[in-house]
């Protein structure tokens, strides 16, 4: 008699090195797009910066889970029982290249900082996030330190383009 179960392959699974770098680029141009969006109507005073910390938070939230549903969804492979909450918890990099966003902004919100202007301090974060970023890649594929700097700069120019880019289109 010929068994006729089959056996539920392996879903997909996106190396820790590959998630980090797409969570934390996806992440860290959220970030900037949304406190320029966030911005761009001139409330600045520090009810509107905590308000738009938890709108970031929660984006970032939503975009974790969109991203990771997508990406159960796209394989359409047979899945097994908790395979859909695996490939949801493997975005938290996405929401962890926010928070420091999420802190500054809520920092300025509770008054640790001026309110007003913190969207330049959050987009120099970012950008710093993004040659990090691409810094440390470079550094894993073993490229020298001279070609990893250059690579991060690169990555930081390009981050600078999109944030600049998607704060024309709005």
């Amino acid at each position: 008699m010929a068994d006729t179960t089959t056996a539920v392959p392996e879903p997909h699974r996106h190396e820790t090195r590959e998630n980090i770098l797409f969570g934390g680029v996806y992440g860290a141009v959220l970030a900037c797009s949304m406190v320029a969006a966030l911005t761009q109507y001139g409330h600045t005073d520090q009810a509107s910066r905590r308000y738009d910390a938890l709108w970031l938070l929660v984006t970032a939230g939503a975009s974790a889970l969109a991203h990771g549903y997508a990406h159960y969804i796209a394989e359409r492979a047979p899945h097994r029982r908790w395979d859909a909450l695996r490939t949801l918890r493997d975005e938290w990099p996405l929401v962890a290249a926010a928070v420091p966003t999420v802190l500054l902004l809520a920092g300025a919100g509770w008054g640790w900082w001026p309110a007003n202007g913190v969207e330049y301090a959050a987009f120099v974060l970012n950008i710093a996030l993004l040659f990090a970023l691409g810094l440390v890649t470079a550094r894993w594929s073993a490229r020298s330190w001279a070609v990893a700097v250059a690579i991060g700069a690169v990555d930081a120019l390009l981050g600078v383009v999109v944030v600049v880019a998607n704060a024309l289109i709005k």
